[in-house]
């Protein structure tokens, strides 16, 4: 049965004289009279969900009002996901082509598929339930929220991220926000999403593997943990990677590969973790590579020291909204180090540790492209100087309400030639190679 039927089908049973929600809390309750869940803690999520099943049964065949097949089988599955799980949310965590749930008060909620927002005609039956659901989130991972922690940001063990705010903070009441993590695309398969083109793929391809320090940039949605998961799975099998994250999204299928993530305070304001004494200590762990799921703060300067220092090929996320953009965002980041360093020595350091730029965009009808591939120009303390290899040049939006367009490609720098034939990899013809003494079309990022 699809999301859409089993969301509208709730709202059927109204010959109860109940509205749906208070029929589920009616029939929790019931159901709780009769079973002590404690008593189950034995048996395992699947066994659980049958006894309360074959239960909550029992009850609507003695005292439950007249429903069809298909209105007593919601009946029952809401009831038993009040009781064990998530209650309405259960179904939004089970439809893969859902990647974020957005719960915006009680009767409020939103989800994203396919890059689109839309709001679905469901709703808690109160703030009070809302917050039962929260507690029972927050509490699987040794967390709480009360108006003395009103904010949290955690990960479920199934590996989704979640955010709370409650009042008095949240003035629309209490908020969640469940954002899931698809499976891991490779860039064929981004190929065919129209992310970029097969002579983009094949430049990128040789400059993981050739080991450029590759920073992937873009606004919020734009796809750059998906590209950054796609790009390290270029890396060559048996090198040492080690991956730094706030919340563990990245699924890299090599052998010889460490995941790390962050560990926020815990209720007493003890135990951080943060993503910069991760970086520090990746260091010591004799890695081939490194990816920075994304750098937000003063990690920023470790990674750009350890991009120049011996840790050629590593990868890295930055919130940005262009190319320059991403420049002058990694110099403020590495600024925030509480190392007294002048704004010119960070740019001589990110001009010796960033080889490309891969901007991500996100455009208005949810696709999401890559917008430019950029190669680093500038050296030692001059401000940056950026030259784009590749684009994408968009159209206006058709009758359709699509976004087209196509891919364009432009030579590469010598510099950047010879380092991939050094390692061994192709140039696609598509780019070609400018000449050391032909003029390089660069841009400043002031």
């Amino acid at each position: 049965m699809g999301l859409r039927s089993r969301v509208h089908a709730p709202d059927q049973p109204a010959a109860s004289g109940l509205s749906d929600g208070r029929l589920v809390a009616t029939y929790r309750a019931k159901l709780l009279e009769e079973i002590d869940l404690a008593e189950m803690s034995s048996l395992d999520l699947t066994e659980r969900r049958d006894r309360l099943e074959r239960v909550l049964g029992h009850i609507l065949s003695r005292e439950g009002p007249v429903l069809s097949t298909q209105q007593r089988a919601l009946l029952i599955r809401r009831v038993v996901d009040e009781a064990l799980g998530l209650g309405i949310l259960e179904p939004l965590l089970e439809d893969a082509s859902i990647t974020e749930i957005m719960v915006n008060g009680p009767d409020q909620i939103y989800v994203e598929r396919s890059g689109r927002v839309e709001r679905l005609p469901l709703g808690f039956a109160s703030e009070e339930q809302l917050m039962q659901t929260i507690e029972r989130i927050v509490s699987a991972v040794n967390r709480r929220v009360d108006e003395s922690h009103p904010m949290v940001d955690a990960r479920l063990p199934t590996g989704e991220r979640v955010n709370v705010i409650i009042p008095p903070l949240s003035l629309s009441g209490a908020t969640l926000t469940i954002r899931r993590f698809p499976r891991a695309f490779t860039l064929p398969e981004l190929i065919g999403f129209g992310t970029l083109d097969e002579h983009l793929l094949t430049l990128l391809a040789g400059l993981v593997r050739a080991k450029f320090n590759v920073i992937v940039s873009g606004g919020t949605g734009s796809g750059k943990t998906t590209l950054l998961n796609a790009l390290s799975g270029l890396i060559p099998e048996g090198e040492r990677i080690v991956t730094v994250e706030d919340a563990a999204e990245l699924q890299l299928q090599q052998g010889h590969v460490i995941r790390l993530e962050s560990r926020p305070p815990n209720i007493e304001g003890k135990g951080e973790v943060t993503i910069r004494d991760l970086v520090r200590n990746s260091l010591r762990m004799r890695p081939d590579r490194i990816i920075v799921g994304e750098v937000r703060g003063g990690e920023t300067l470790d990674m750009l020291q350890a991009m120049s220092t011996g840790h050629d090929g590593s990868l890295a996320t930055v919130h940005a909204n262009s190319a320059e953009d991403a420049l002058l965002r990694l110099q403020t980041l590495a600024s925030m180090s509480e190392l007294q360093v002048p704004f010119e020595a960070l740019r001589d350091q990110i001009n010796s540790a960033v080889d490309v730029l891969v901007q991500l965009v996100r455009h208005p009808d949810g696709s999401r492209r890559i917008s430019e591939v950029a190669v680093l120009a500038s050296h030692g303390r001059e401000a940056f100087r950026i030259a784009t290899v590749g684009e994408f040049a968009a159209e206006p939006m058709g009758q359709d309400g699509r976004v087209h367009g196509h891919f364009r490609h432009h030579p590469l720098p010598e510099s950047v030639a010879r380092r991939l034939h050094l390692a061994g990899q192709s140039i696609p013809p598509a780019f070609g190679v400018l000449t050391a003494d032909a003029w390089l079309p660069v841009r400043e990022a002031n």
